[in-house]
């Protein structure tokens, strides 16, 4: 993780608009005189509660080595955008694999033809319908990751692509990083000369070491550095995740900015929670606490941290749902225990798998964000997580013994702290549930898409006309003479 010092550079995206160039500055959001990770925050994140100022007035720009101008009013900005083309690359599928921003996409792509954006997926090839809430759909031939062979990935950089996104005209590319696809994104962005963001969902030098040789976390960070800093503006699921881009100089602070969280707390809801589905997770015990686990079964999801855990609390059971390339280690490990695997779930099983646990928890520490944390949150399940990655935005330092608990990560003793109590204290258990769920129901999809569309794409593209001025600058001078 980024050190509090790091912090200390960042300014507020603000720019005056280049003297050739029409377009408006992008938001500007103060940094205030507070503690440094709660500052990263309520920079990010302002625009979620409709607290978004905008630069009035005179200001000098320096330049985006320092952040920003060293000086700025503030005043209320309430955009809202005339219909856009937007082409999006999402690597992986959003539609066939199963991941943490599978709800994130394919609610953001649902609220963007909602407001009458013409939008085109390119994605992988496997189960690719045609079309989805109108939006089409292109898919492209794909291959397996190597060491992750769930994983198809695809450069999406073919005649074909090329021509389908080109005569589909987009306004702005919008493509998941990162990825295979994202190059082929940025390539295509670059020959049809229209800005690109970029979106930052997978935490991959955290991973390699788990997966793969350790000696190619600074090349992978080399790999990331180039396609962001290409990016016109990058988007983050977490402050936290923000931190450490910031502190690996991949993209300048003032074009990092937060996709606000967001949860569809009419599918996770306390309602879904039935005694059949708390019998099938607890494999015939009711009655016994009940810890559930919900996401992909990776070797980074540090889940051995579980098999410790357990091995303290023989009267308890424990469900994971879901699946993965560590699912057969994990049976094997958890072979003659009180555990119950139950693969994939989807729709209203997977809502009913939520809200029939007693606590869920998260011990990985390598979360972008943690959707599976907001999901259970509003099904009214009390979590305990680490404290680590993109968790504290979901449980601030503030909300912590409120809506759920964090723990230091690997500290069994600091985790069986949280968690006991909540397995054996009924009343505490449902006390925190409830407050965790009215938490969640001020976030939805919809006021996330319309921060990204009508702020942060106004942004990328005000930053990219600023980069074509500045390109041009020099022939424009040497015209006048």
């Amino acid at each position: 993780m980024a050190s509090s010092s790091s912090l200390s550079t960042l300014r507020p995206p603000c720019f005056p608009p280049p003297s050739s160039s029409t377009a408006a500055a992008p938001p500007c959001i103060a940094l205030l005189p507070t503690s440094s990770t709660k500052r990263f925050r309520l920079l990010l994140t302002a625009s979620s509660r409709g607290r978004v100022a905008g630069a009035t007035g005179e200001m000098e720009a320096k330049g985006d080595n320092e952040g920003g101008p060293s000086t700025m009013a503030l005043a209320t900005h309430e955009g809202n955008s005339k219909p856009r083309r937007i082409a999006l690359f999402v690597e992986p599928s959003p539609f066939s694999y199963v991941s943490g921003y599978k709800n994130r996409f394919q609610n953001f792509i649902k609220y963007l033809r909602e407001m009458e954006d013409e939008v085109m997926v390119v994605t992988t090839h496997e189960g690719v319908p045609d079309e989805f809430y109108g939006a089409k759909i292109v898919g492209s031939r794909s291959f397996p990751l190597p060491w992750y062979q769930n994983v198809p990935l695809s450069l999406a950089l073919s005649p074909r692509i090329i021509n389908e996104v080109a005569q589909f005209k987009p306004d702005i590319i919008h493509a998941s990083s990162p990825g295979i696809m994202v190059f082929g994104a940025l390539a295509i962005a670059k020959l049809l000369s229209v800005p690109i963001v970029m979106s930052y969902h997978t935490h991959v030098p955290v991973y390699i070491p788990r997966y793969t040789f350790s000696w190619l976390v600074k090349p992978m960070w080399m790999v990331i550095k180039f396609l962001h800093t290409a990016a016109d503006l990058t988007l983050v699921p977490s402050a936290a995740i923000a931190k450490d881009l910031q502190e690996a100089k991949v993209a300048a602070a003032n074009t990092i900015r937060l996709w606000n969280k967001g949860v569809d707390s009419d599918s996770f809801h306390p309602r879904f929670k039935t005694s059949e589905m708390r019998v099938r997770l607890s494999n015939g015990e009711p009655e016994k606490p009940l810890i559930i686990h919900v996401g992909r079964l990776g070797v980074e999801k540090s889940l051995e941290f579980v098999k410790r855990v357990m091995d303290r609390l023989p009267d308890v059971r424990i469900a994971f749902i879901g699946d993965g390339p560590y699912r057969e280690e994990l049976e094997n490990m958890f072979a003659g225990m009180p555990a119950v695997f139950t693969g994939m779930l989807q729709g209203e099983e997977l809502s009913q798998a939520y809200a029939s646990g007693d606590v869920f928890i998260m011990p990985s520490e390598s979360e972008t964000l943690g959707l599976v944390v907001l999901e259970s949150m509003s099904s009214a399940v009390p979590v305990v997580a680490a404290r680590a990655g993109g968790i504290p935005d979901i449980i601030p330092p503030e909300d912590e013994g409120k809506t759920g608990y964090l723990f230091t990560p690997g500290d069994l003793e600091d985790c069986l702290s949280k968690l006991v109590p909540l397995l054996e204290n009924k009343e505490l258990r449902e006390r925190i549930g409830r407050a965790a769920r009215q938490e969640m129901e001020k976030y939805d999809w919809r006021a996330a898409t319309m921060v990204i569309r009508n702020e942060q794409y106004n942004a990328a593209i005000w930053f990219w006309r600023k980069k074509r001025a500045e390109l041009t600058r020099p022939f424009r001078c040497c015209s006048t003479r």
